[in-house]
């Protein structure tokens, strides 16, 4: 009885969140944006969804993939949604400075767009690597903007993105990934597809009892175990905020100001003594973490600034269920007509461009 309360309660406050952000007028194409993490949305679902056609065979990280960004479609009403996917050797730029990044990841994360799809047994990577490949040609069909840039990772593209090139958009990031947090501020915001939760200021602030605009000196810290970036010894947060007041202000504790802080103390508290004797660990992670001011070329830049100005594909409805009939779905989906209504409401938007 008591689990039924407080799940009732979850999602009442979630309700009160979300509600004076999903009711805002929209005039523009690029009022509310909805930027997702390709990859990681893939990958997550591929794990977690066990989904299998009529044939028996796996399509848990297509049909996850569909149904999360459909959910946060429904939950969030954006005016327009772009799909971003990380580019090939787009870890290369950070793999420079740091040859273990990523070191750790097991299934190699390549876009392959010309599949076969079969039926015959496949192993997991095989799996992955259709899946995407046809996911792709689903989004296709999709009123989405889909971006993949080679020599770049997604999070660098979402970053510019938000924050360069729609200035003026309210923006919603669609990841697990807590480097994205460092972002938020009174216009972009982060989803979390796990929590079903949408960080705020105010949502970080509770949560870590840190303002998003120090979350980024946290993380240099704490590294980052997923990405295989390893951060200082003891540098949990409850040490963080005990020792690193600054960290605590309504102001910016950049690592500049960590540094700076830590050469000034007296030398009695070890957690202090770790990181003025690891500050190059603290100068690499700042160059692997930090999203603020991300370092691409021009080219890159003009490339990503094309897909986003660029027109917005339309919903071609009839191939979605061509397809979706041929890869027998329908386990997946029940009421694909109902399940489309979302992405015909984003369709409309389209020639909103002023």
């Amino acid at each position: 009885m008591n689990s039924k309360v407080d799940l009732n309660e979850k999602f009442i406050s979630f309700l009160e969140q979300t509600k004076d952000d999903t009711h805002k007028s929209v005039t523009h194409l690029n009022d509310r944006v909805l930027i997702v993490d390709g990859l990681n949305t893939f990958i997550r679902s591929f794990a977690v969804n066990p989904a299998v056609n009529e044939d028996g065979l796996h399509v848990g990280g297509m049909v996850g993939f569909l149904k999360s960004v459909r959910y946060t479609c429904d939950i969030l009403k954006p005016s327009r949604c772009i799909i971003v996917f990380d580019g090939k050797n787009g870890s290369g730029r950070r793999q420079k400075i740091y040859p273990e990044y990523k070191g750790t990841r097991k299934v190699k994360r390549r876009l392959n767009r010309n599949v076969d799809w079969g039926t015959a047994p496949m192993d997991e990577e095989q799996s992955m690597k259709q899946q995407m490949g046809r996911l792709i040609e689903y989004l296709e069909q999709l009123p989405l903007t889909l971006i993949c840039v080679d020599g770049i990772e997604a999070d660098d593209t979402m970053a510019y993105i938000s924050q360069q090139v729609l200035k003026e958009s309210d923006i919603f990031l669609m990841s697990t990934d807590k480097d994205f947090l460092q972002l938020v501020d009174e216009r972009v915001k982060v989803w979390s597809p796990t929590k079903k939760k949408l960080y705020t200021k105010k949502e970080i602030f509770d949560e870590y009892g840190i303002h998003s605009h120090n979350i980024l000196t946290y993380r240099i810290l704490d590294g980052d175990k997923s990405d295989n970036i390893g951060g200082i010894k003891g540098a949990g947060l409850k040490t963080v905020k005990k020792f690193l007041p600054g960290i605590l202000d309504d102001q910016k504790f950049t690592a500049k100001d960590l540094l700076e802080f830590v050469e000034k103390s007296d030398g009695k508290i070890k957690f202090l003594e770790n990181i003025k004797n690891s500050s190059n660990i603290i100068k690499r992670n700042y160059l692997l973490m930090q999203l603020q001011n991300v370092d691409i070329p021009n080219h890159t830049k003009m490339k990503i600034q094309g897909a986003v100005n660029g027109k917005v594909p339309q919903l071609i409805k009839y191939r979605f269920q061509t397809m979706f009939l041929k890869d027998k779905l329908t386990s997946g989906i029940k009421n694909l007509d109902s399940w489309i209504m979302e992405f015909t409401r984003l369709d409309r938007f389209r020639g909103l461009n002023g």
